[in-house]
């Protein structure tokens, strides 16, 4: 299965992309807040380096949906990596300890229309509601969108 989610995958400079990132065996790590602050802060040192703009975003307990632009020439499954080593090295080195945070393989969509990019930002947005773990996207603390006040 691994094989057929990235035989077609390409890295288009400033092309959108929407990423869901699942943490191993549905561990709710990112309950944590510490940890949903590690998590959050390597978004944005992406960003800060220019490989990524963050569109939006919502961090679960278990799973990480991201939208972004990719920034430069390199690779997106590059810098998922880099993402995902990032926070497993930060998170082990917070509790001393050798965990495995993130399941090996990701799945992305290519947004190809500007209404399907305000289509993905509604929808990873409005992940916590369907979840059934807030009645207002406001009370969720792990979320941002561009869009959005």
């Amino acid at each position: 299965m691994y094989q057929n989610l990235r035989k077609y995958r390409q890295s288009i400079p400033d092309a959108y992309y929407a990423i869901t990132l699942c943490t191993d065996n549905r561990t709710p790590w990112f309950n944590q807040f510490d940890n949903a602050h590690i998590a959050i802060k390597t978004m944005y040192e992406n960003d800060h380096n220019n490989r990524t703009k963050t569109i939006a975003y919502v961090l679960m307990p278990d799973h990480l949906h991201w939208l972004i632009q990719l920034q430069n020439n390199e690779p997106l499954p590059l810098i998922v990596q880099r993402f995902k080593s990032l926070v497993t090295r930060k998170i082990n080195l917070k509790y001393q300890q050798k965990h495995t945070i993130w399941q090996r393989y990701y799945y992305e969509h290519q947004i190809r229309s500007e209404q399907d990019l305000y289509h993905q930002a509604r929808y990873i947005i409005a992940n916590p509601l369907r979840a059934g773990i807030i009645d207002s996207v406001q009370n969720y603390p792990f979320w941002n969108c561009k869009y959005l006040p």
